[in-house]
Protein backbone atom coordinates (compact mmCIF):
# COMPACT_ATOMS: atom_id res chain seq x y z
CA UNK A 1 0.00 0.00 0.00
CA UNK A 2 0.94 3.67 -0.19
CA UNK A 3 2.81 3.23 3.27
CA UNK A 4 5.20 1.04 2.10
CA UNK A 5 6.95 3.92 -0.57
CA UNK A 6 8.37 6.52 0.13
CA UNK A 7 7.73 9.77 -2.43
CA UNK A 8 11.03 11.56 -3.54
CA UNK A 9 9.51 13.72 -6.35
CA UNK A 10 7.34 14.13 -9.11
CA UNK A 11 8.77 13.14 -12.88
CA UNK A 12 5.77 13.18 -15.00
CA UNK A 13 1.87 13.44 -16.27
CA UNK A 14 0.12 12.02 -18.36
CA UNK A 15 -3.22 12.57 -19.85
CA UNK A 16 -5.04 11.11 -16.51
CA UNK A 17 -2.65 10.33 -14.22
CA UNK A 18 0.77 11.83 -12.37
CA UNK A 19 4.26 9.67 -12.10
CA UNK A 20 6.62 10.42 -8.89
CA UNK A 21 9.78 8.79 -8.24
CA UNK A 22 9.25 6.31 -4.81
CA UNK A 23 11.71 4.12 -2.66
CA UNK A 24 10.37 1.19 -1.38
CA UNK A 25 10.88 1.40 2.45
CA UNK A 26 11.67 -1.98 2.86
CA UNK A 27 13.99 -3.10 0.10
CA UNK A 28 15.09 0.80 -0.43
CA UNK A 29 14.57 -0.05 -4.45
CA UNK A 30 13.94 2.88 -6.61
CA UNK A 31 10.36 2.75 -9.02
CA UNK A 32 8.08 5.42 -10.61
CA UNK A 33 4.53 5.14 -9.07
CA UNK A 34 1.61 5.83 -11.44
CA UNK A 35 -1.43 7.40 -9.70
CA UNK A 36 -4.53 7.69 -11.29
CA UNK A 37 -7.57 9.61 -9.41
CA UNK A 38 -10.49 7.71 -9.22
CA UNK A 39 -13.03 10.40 -9.04
CA UNK A 40 -11.76 11.94 -12.08
CA UNK A 41 -11.11 8.34 -14.23
CA UNK A 42 -14.99 8.03 -13.73
CA UNK A 43 -15.96 11.64 -14.92
CA UNK A 44 -13.90 11.32 -17.72
CA UNK A 45 -14.93 7.50 -18.75
CA UNK A 46 -11.38 6.01 -18.48
CA UNK A 47 -12.17 3.40 -15.76
CA UNK A 48 -12.29 0.68 -18.37
CA UNK A 49 -8.99 1.63 -20.14
CA UNK A 50 -7.14 1.48 -16.56
CA UNK A 51 -8.79 -1.65 -15.72
CA UNK A 52 -7.56 -3.54 -18.60
CA UNK A 53 -4.02 -1.13 -18.44
CA UNK A 54 -3.32 -3.27 -15.42
CA UNK A 55 -4.92 -6.63 -16.54
CA UNK A 56 -2.22 -6.70 -19.59
CA UNK A 57 0.39 -5.28 -17.24
CA UNK A 58 -0.02 -8.15 -14.71
CA UNK A 59 0.55 -10.60 -17.02
CA UNK A 60 3.41 -9.29 -19.37
CA UNK A 61 7.42 -8.80 -18.40
CA UNK A 62 10.25 -8.38 -20.64
CA UNK A 63 13.32 -6.68 -21.21
CA UNK A 64 12.86 -3.88 -23.01
CA UNK A 65 9.19 -2.93 -21.87
CA UNK A 66 8.30 -0.93 -18.59
CA UNK A 67 7.23 -3.58 -16.34
CA UNK A 68 4.23 -3.53 -13.64
CA UNK A 69 5.59 -4.17 -10.02
CA UNK A 70 2.19 -3.43 -7.98
CA UNK A 71 -0.84 -2.22 -8.00
CA UNK A 72 -2.86 -1.08 -5.42
CA UNK A 73 -5.14 1.33 -4.23
CA UNK A 74 -6.45 3.51 -1.64
CA UNK A 75 -9.91 5.75 -1.37
CA UNK A 76 -8.73 8.51 -3.93
CA UNK A 77 -6.62 6.49 -5.88
CA UNK A 78 -5.39 3.71 -8.19
CA UNK A 79 -1.43 3.29 -8.06
CA UNK A 80 0.86 1.65 -10.45
CA UNK A 81 4.18 0.89 -9.41
CA UNK A 82 6.95 0.21 -12.45
CA UNK A 83 10.41 0.23 -13.35
CA UNK A 84 11.85 3.34 -12.97
CA UNK A 85 13.38 4.39 -16.33
CA UNK A 86 15.66 7.49 -15.62
CA UNK A 87 16.91 8.22 -19.21
CA UNK A 88 13.63 10.31 -20.16
CA UNK A 89 11.59 9.46 -23.03
CA UNK A 90 12.37 10.06 -26.50
CA UNK A 91 10.26 12.85 -26.82
CA UNK A 92 12.02 14.81 -24.38
CA UNK A 93 15.39 13.96 -26.35
CA UNK A 94 13.96 15.25 -29.68
CA UNK A 95 12.70 18.52 -27.85
CA UNK A 96 16.20 18.24 -26.34
CA UNK A 97 17.57 18.56 -30.59
CA UNK A 98 19.37 15.42 -29.76
CA UNK A 99 20.59 14.29 -32.75
CA UNK A 100 20.64 10.44 -33.42
CA UNK A 101 22.86 8.62 -35.55
CA UNK A 102 21.73 5.89 -37.94
CA UNK A 103 23.57 3.10 -35.02
CA UNK A 104 21.39 4.80 -32.32
CA UNK A 105 18.00 4.64 -34.23
CA UNK A 106 19.05 0.68 -35.53
CA UNK A 107 19.60 -0.20 -31.75
CA UNK A 108 16.44 1.43 -30.95
CA UNK A 109 14.20 -0.70 -33.82
CA UNK A 110 15.88 -3.86 -33.11
CA UNK A 111 15.10 -3.19 -29.16
CA UNK A 112 11.63 -2.60 -30.42
CA UNK A 113 11.59 -5.39 -32.53
CA UNK A 114 12.24 -7.79 -29.68
CA UNK A 115 9.71 -6.40 -27.63
CA UNK A 116 6.56 -6.32 -30.40
CA UNK A 117 7.59 -9.70 -31.06
CA UNK A 118 7.03 -10.62 -27.32
CA UNK A 119 4.03 -8.92 -27.33
CA UNK A 120 2.72 -10.38 -30.45
CA UNK A 121 3.12 -13.94 -28.32
CA UNK A 122 0.87 -12.97 -25.80
CA UNK A 123 -1.36 -11.36 -28.41
CA UNK A 124 -1.53 -7.66 -27.14
CA UNK A 125 -1.24 -4.67 -30.15
CA UNK A 126 -0.12 -2.19 -28.41
CA UNK A 127 -1.46 0.48 -30.78
CA UNK A 128 0.47 3.51 -29.46
CA UNK A 129 4.19 2.99 -30.16
CA UNK A 130 5.60 6.81 -30.69
CA UNK A 131 8.84 8.91 -29.05
CA UNK A 132 6.58 9.94 -26.30
CA UNK A 133 6.14 6.14 -24.95
CA UNK A 134 9.47 4.72 -25.12
CA UNK A 135 11.98 5.47 -22.27
CA UNK A 136 15.32 4.83 -21.67
CA UNK A 137 17.11 3.71 -18.96
CA UNK A 138 20.30 5.52 -17.59
CA UNK A 139 22.48 3.38 -20.03
CA UNK A 140 20.51 4.18 -23.02
CA UNK A 141 18.43 1.13 -23.84
CA UNK A 142 14.80 1.81 -24.79
CA UNK A 143 11.36 0.51 -23.05
CA UNK A 144 7.93 0.76 -24.26
CA UNK A 145 5.24 1.66 -21.93
CA UNK A 146 1.73 3.00 -21.65
CA UNK A 147 -0.77 -0.03 -22.83
CA UNK A 148 -3.82 2.37 -22.18
CA UNK A 149 -5.29 1.32 -25.31
CA UNK A 150 -3.36 -1.47 -26.34
CA UNK A 151 -6.14 -4.85 -27.14
CA UNK A 152 -5.89 -8.27 -26.62
CA UNK A 153 -6.76 -10.36 -29.81
CA UNK A 154 -7.58 -14.20 -30.43
CA UNK A 155 -5.74 -15.87 -32.95
CA UNK A 156 -7.38 -15.07 -36.23
CA UNK A 157 -9.64 -12.00 -35.27
CA UNK A 158 -8.57 -8.69 -35.83
CA UNK A 159 -9.14 -5.25 -34.21
CA UNK A 160 -11.48 -2.34 -35.70
CA UNK A 161 -11.70 0.41 -33.18
CA UNK A 162 -9.70 3.92 -34.29
CA UNK A 163 -7.41 4.10 -31.61
CA UNK A 164 -3.38 5.55 -31.72
CA UNK A 165 -2.51 8.75 -31.77
CA UNK A 166 -2.76 9.52 -35.43
CA UNK A 167 0.67 11.01 -36.57
CA UNK A 168 1.73 7.08 -35.83
CA UNK A 169 -1.23 5.11 -36.80
CA UNK A 170 -0.92 2.90 -39.73
CA UNK A 171 -3.12 3.18 -43.17
CA UNK A 172 -5.14 0.28 -42.24
CA UNK A 173 -6.66 2.10 -38.97
CA UNK A 174 -8.19 4.87 -40.76
CA UNK A 175 -9.20 3.06 -43.97
CA UNK A 176 -10.89 0.16 -42.13
CA UNK A 177 -13.00 3.15 -39.80
CA UNK A 178 -13.90 4.90 -43.07
CA UNK A 179 -14.65 1.82 -45.24
CA UNK A 180 -15.02 -1.04 -43.20
CA UNK A 181 -13.67 -4.31 -43.76
CA UNK A 182 -11.31 -6.89 -42.16
CA UNK A 183 -10.01 -4.10 -39.71
CA UNK A 184 -6.00 -4.86 -38.59
CA UNK A 185 -3.44 -6.22 -36.74
CA UNK A 186 -0.44 -6.52 -35.67
CA UNK A 187 1.33 -5.02 -38.18
CA UNK A 188 0.12 -1.38 -37.18
CA UNK A 189 2.57 -1.47 -34.45
CA UNK A 190 5.42 -1.72 -36.95
CA UNK A 191 4.36 0.65 -38.99
CA UNK A 192 4.76 3.08 -35.50
CA UNK A 193 8.40 1.90 -35.54
CA UNK A 194 8.61 2.88 -39.12
CA UNK A 195 7.17 6.48 -38.07
CA UNK A 196 8.83 6.62 -35.71
CA UNK A 197 12.65 5.79 -36.81
CA UNK A 198 11.78 8.49 -39.10
CA UNK A 199 11.52 11.01 -37.02
CA UNK A 200 14.57 10.37 -34.57
CA UNK A 201 16.62 10.46 -37.95
CA UNK A 202 15.14 13.50 -39.63
CA UNK A 203 13.36 15.58 -36.82
CA UNK A 204 9.80 15.02 -38.39
CA UNK A 205 7.38 12.60 -39.37
CA UNK A 206 7.32 11.23 -42.58
CA UNK A 207 3.93 12.89 -43.38
CA UNK A 208 2.44 15.82 -41.89
CA UNK A 209 -0.35 14.48 -39.82
CA UNK A 210 -2.24 16.18 -37.12
CA UNK A 211 -4.71 15.13 -34.62
CA UNK A 212 -6.68 17.77 -36.24
CA UNK A 213 -6.74 16.14 -39.80
CA UNK A 214 -10.10 14.24 -40.69
CA UNK A 215 -9.76 10.83 -40.72
CA UNK A 216 -11.18 10.52 -44.39
CA UNK A 217 -8.08 12.81 -45.77
CA UNK A 218 -5.65 10.85 -44.22
CA UNK A 219 -6.92 7.62 -46.17
CA UNK A 220 -6.77 9.75 -49.28
CA UNK A 221 -3.11 11.13 -48.21
CA UNK A 222 -1.41 7.62 -48.16
CA UNK A 223 -2.51 7.26 -51.39
CA UNK A 224 -1.17 10.35 -52.95
CA UNK A 225 1.98 11.54 -50.53
CA UNK A 226 5.00 9.35 -51.36
CA UNK A 227 7.75 9.43 -47.89
CA UNK A 228 10.92 11.85 -48.67
CA UNK A 229 14.08 9.87 -47.59
CA UNK A 230 17.48 12.27 -47.06
CA UNK A 231 20.30 11.17 -49.55
CA UNK A 232 22.62 11.07 -46.88
CA UNK A 233 21.06 8.00 -45.20
CA UNK A 234 22.67 4.45 -46.09
CA UNK A 235 20.81 2.62 -48.60
CA UNK A 236 20.44 -0.15 -46.05
CA UNK A 237 18.43 2.12 -43.47
CA UNK A 238 16.63 3.69 -46.37
CA UNK A 239 15.46 0.52 -47.51
CA UNK A 240 14.33 -0.90 -43.62
CA UNK A 241 12.20 2.41 -43.07
CA UNK A 242 10.74 1.89 -46.71
CA UNK A 243 9.41 -1.51 -45.58
CA UNK A 244 8.32 -0.60 -42.21
CA UNK A 245 6.51 2.45 -43.71
CA UNK A 246 4.76 0.30 -46.55
CA UNK A 247 1.18 0.79 -46.69
CA UNK A 248 0.14 -2.25 -47.92
CA UNK A 249 0.04 -4.31 -44.23
CA UNK A 250 0.55 -7.56 -46.09
CA UNK A 251 3.91 -6.54 -47.76
CA UNK A 252 5.46 -4.72 -44.42
CA UNK A 253 8.38 -5.55 -42.35
CA UNK A 254 6.42 -6.68 -39.14
CA UNK A 255 8.16 -10.02 -37.79
CA UNK A 256 11.51 -10.22 -35.43
CA UNK A 257 11.87 -12.95 -38.61
CA UNK A 258 11.39 -9.97 -40.83
CA UNK A 259 14.03 -7.42 -39.45
CA UNK A 260 16.46 -10.20 -38.87
CA UNK A 261 16.79 -10.38 -42.19
CA UNK A 262 17.36 -6.85 -43.35
CA UNK A 263 20.60 -5.83 -44.67
CA UNK A 264 20.56 -3.08 -42.64
CA UNK A 265 20.36 -5.32 -39.61
CA UNK A 266 22.77 -7.99 -40.87
CA UNK A 267 25.44 -7.47 -38.41
CA UNK A 268 22.87 -7.91 -35.02
CA UNK A 269 23.80 -9.97 -32.42
CA UNK A 270 20.25 -10.45 -31.28
CA UNK A 271 21.33 -12.57 -28.39
CA UNK A 272 23.48 -10.03 -27.26
CA UNK A 273 20.69 -7.27 -27.31
CA UNK A 274 18.13 -9.25 -25.87
CA UNK A 275 20.50 -9.09 -22.46
CA UNK A 276 21.55 -5.43 -23.48
CA UNK A 277 25.34 -6.56 -23.84
CA UNK A 278 24.96 -4.11 -26.87
CA UNK A 279 25.80 -0.43 -26.04
CA UNK A 280 23.75 2.34 -27.04
CA UNK A 281 25.41 5.59 -29.12
CA UNK A 282 23.26 7.66 -27.19
CA UNK A 283 23.63 7.46 -23.69
CA UNK A 284 21.62 10.15 -21.69
CA UNK A 285 23.62 12.39 -19.12
CA UNK A 286 23.64 10.79 -15.91
CA UNK A 287 23.93 14.12 -14.36
CA UNK A 288 20.74 15.42 -15.15
CA UNK A 289 16.70 14.94 -14.74
CA UNK A 290 15.57 14.63 -18.02
CA UNK A 291 11.91 15.46 -17.50
CA UNK A 292 9.90 18.89 -17.67
CA UNK A 293 10.99 20.17 -13.55
CA UNK A 294 7.36 22.20 -13.36
CA UNK A 295 6.50 18.51 -12.82
CA UNK A 296 7.66 18.80 -9.32
CA UNK A 297 6.29 22.50 -8.86
CA UNK A 298 3.13 21.23 -9.90
CA UNK A 299 2.54 18.95 -7.51
CA UNK A 300 4.03 20.68 -4.57
CA UNK A 301 2.53 24.38 -5.22
CA UNK A 302 -0.29 23.92 -7.40
CA UNK A 303 -1.56 20.83 -7.31
CA UNK A 304 -5.09 20.76 -4.94
CA UNK A 305 -4.52 17.42 -3.52
CA UNK A 306 -0.77 16.79 -3.43
CA UNK A 307 0.54 13.53 -2.77
CA UNK A 308 2.77 14.08 0.00
CA UNK A 309 -0.25 15.11 1.96
CA UNK A 310 -2.21 12.28 1.30
CA UNK A 311 -2.43 10.58 4.63
CA UNK A 312 -3.31 13.42 6.69
CA UNK A 313 -6.25 14.49 4.03
CA UNK A 314 -7.23 10.84 3.82
CA UNK A 315 -7.82 11.00 8.05
CA UNK A 316 -9.81 13.95 7.57
CA UNK A 317 -11.92 12.31 4.49
CA UNK A 318 -12.72 9.60 7.15
CA UNK A 319 -13.59 11.57 9.70
CA UNK A 320 -15.86 13.75 7.62
CA UNK A 321 -17.35 10.46 5.84
CA UNK A 322 -18.50 9.35 9.59
CA UNK A 323 -20.51 12.03 10.05
CA UNK A 324 -22.43 12.45 6.89
CA UNK A 325 -26.22 12.25 6.37
CA UNK A 326 -27.09 9.32 4.95
CA UNK A 327 -30.10 10.77 2.79
CA UNK A 328 -29.62 9.85 -0.86
CA UNK A 329 -27.62 12.16 -3.19
CA UNK A 330 -27.02 14.07 -5.91
CA UNK A 331 -23.77 11.89 -5.64
CA UNK A 332 -24.91 8.51 -5.11
CA UNK A 333 -23.97 7.37 -8.75
CA UNK A 334 -20.08 8.35 -8.41
CA UNK A 335 -20.23 6.73 -4.91
CA UNK A 336 -21.43 3.69 -6.48
CA UNK A 337 -18.81 4.09 -8.76
CA UNK A 338 -16.09 4.18 -6.34
CA UNK A 339 -17.60 1.53 -4.45
CA UNK A 340 -17.37 -0.46 -7.57
CA UNK A 341 -14.03 0.18 -8.15
CA UNK A 342 -12.84 -0.43 -4.82
CA UNK A 343 -14.52 -3.77 -4.92
CA UNK A 344 -12.74 -4.69 -8.32
CA UNK A 345 -9.55 -3.42 -8.21
CA UNK A 346 -7.18 -6.24 -8.43
CA UNK A 347 -4.02 -5.86 -6.10
CA UNK A 348 -0.43 -6.99 -7.54
CA UNK A 349 3.03 -7.58 -6.16
CA UNK A 350 5.50 -8.91 -8.70
CA UNK A 351 8.05 -9.62 -6.00
CA UNK A 352 6.04 -11.84 -3.91
CA UNK A 353 5.05 -13.59 -7.39
CA UNK A 354 8.40 -14.09 -8.32
CA UNK A 355 9.62 -15.45 -4.59
CA UNK A 356 6.46 -17.71 -4.55
CA UNK A 357 7.63 -18.96 -8.03
CA UNK A 358 11.28 -19.67 -6.86
CA UNK A 359 11.87 -18.28 -10.71
CA UNK A 360 14.34 -15.61 -12.29
CA UNK A 361 12.83 -12.82 -14.44
CA UNK A 362 10.51 -15.25 -16.90
CA UNK A 363 7.54 -14.04 -19.10
CA UNK A 364 4.00 -14.87 -17.53
CA UNK A 365 1.61 -17.08 -19.10
CA UNK A 366 -0.38 -15.21 -21.92
CA UNK A 367 -3.77 -13.15 -20.81
CA UNK A 368 -7.03 -14.52 -21.49
CA UNK A 369 -8.00 -12.39 -24.93
CA UNK A 370 -10.57 -9.91 -24.74
CA UNK A 371 -12.22 -7.24 -27.60
CA UNK A 372 -11.06 -3.65 -26.50
CA UNK A 373 -12.92 -1.57 -29.05
CA UNK A 374 -11.99 2.61 -28.19
CA UNK A 375 -12.44 5.13 -30.67
CA UNK A 376 -9.72 8.01 -31.31
CA UNK A 377 -9.76 11.23 -29.53
CA UNK A 378 -6.82 13.03 -29.51
CA UNK A 379 -2.89 13.40 -30.70
CA UNK A 380 -1.60 13.37 -27.18
CA UNK A 381 -4.31 10.49 -26.03
CA UNK A 382 -5.89 8.65 -28.63
CA UNK A 383 -8.27 6.76 -27.80
CA UNK A 384 -12.27 7.74 -25.50
CA UNK A 385 -12.11 5.19 -22.70
CA UNK A 386 -15.59 4.27 -21.32
CA UNK A 387 -16.13 3.33 -17.68
CA UNK A 388 -18.00 0.27 -19.18
CA UNK A 389 -19.21 -2.31 -16.67
CA UNK A 390 -17.13 -1.26 -13.80
CA UNK A 391 -19.72 1.12 -12.68
CA UNK A 392 -23.16 0.67 -12.39
CA UNK A 393 -26.17 1.63 -14.46
CA UNK A 394 -26.69 5.04 -14.21
CA UNK A 395 -30.72 4.51 -15.16
CA UNK A 396 -31.90 6.28 -18.14
CA UNK A 397 -29.31 8.93 -17.71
Amino acid sequence: NFDHFQILRAIGKGSFGKVCIVQKRDTEKMYAMKYMNKQQCIERDEVRNVFRELEILQEIEHVFLVNLWYSFQDEEDMFMVVDLLLGGDLRYHLQQNVQFSEDTVRLYICEMALALDYLRGQHIIHRDVKPDNILLDERGHAHLTDFNIATIIKDGERATALAGTKPYMAPEIFHSFVNGGTGYSFEVDWWSVGVMAYELLRGWRPYDIHSSNAVESLVQLFSTVSVQYVPTWSKEMVALLRKLLTVNPEHRFSSLKDMQAAPALAGVLWGHLSEKRVEPGFVPNKGRLHCDPTFELEEMILESRPLHKKKKRLAKNKSRDNSRDSSQSENDYLQDCLDAIQQDFVIFNREKLKRSQDLPSEPLPAPEPRDAAEPVEDEERSALPMCGPICPSAGSG
